[in-house]
């Protein structure tokens, strides 16, 4: 059985992923609507994965015997700048996704819930493959700059990403 306190933090997760996903979802149509469709397809893998993740902790809750509350979505931003701005705005969430993770899995510590610890190393885990493939993103978006051409190649290979 879930502590309530840890309940409470699995839900603000489950929120956190659902507005992961939300965020990916806008940065596609953002691009769709900008005629990068490879950009559009990566963000929209993206989001696929994202609300997976909530289906992960919204089962686990279940498992443990805990209600789901499922909160307000807050509305994400629906333009970007650049293609490095959204996709530094992408890495940025992850980082904070990240720090979310690690102190969900300082409270499990803390509380002696061995369950949700082993729940959440596989997000751990997780969470450093999601920065890993960005940061090399963003540093080649960086080195591109407005380049059409190499936009434009980046985005037919990030249209190659798998479901």
């Amino acid at each position: 059985m879930l502590n309530k306190a840890m309940e409470k933090s699995l839900n603000d997760q489950i929120n956190a992923e659902i507005f992961s996903f939300y965020l990916y979802l806008a940065m596609s149509t953002h691009f769709q609507q900008a005629n990068f469709g490879g950009f559009a397809h990566w963000m929209r893998a993206q989001a696929q994965e994202e609300m997976s993740h909530a289906l992960k902790f919204i089962d686990y809750v279940h498992e443990r015997g805990g209600a789901v509350t499922l909160g307000a979505i807050e509305q994400p931003k629906g333009t970007w700048p650049s293609v490095l701005a959204a996709f530094a705005d992408a890495q940025t969430h992850e980082r904070s996704i990240t720090k979310r993770i690690n102190t969900l899995m300082d409270k499990a510590i803390a509380a002696k819930d061995h369950a949700t610890a082993n729940l959440l190393q596989w997000f751990v885990k997780e969470q450093v493959e999601e920065e890993a493939t960005l940061d090399p993103i963003v540093t080649r978006l960086q080195a591109i700059g407005d380049a059409p051409g190499a936009l434009y190649y980046l985005d037919h290979e990030l249209g190659k990403r798998g479901a």
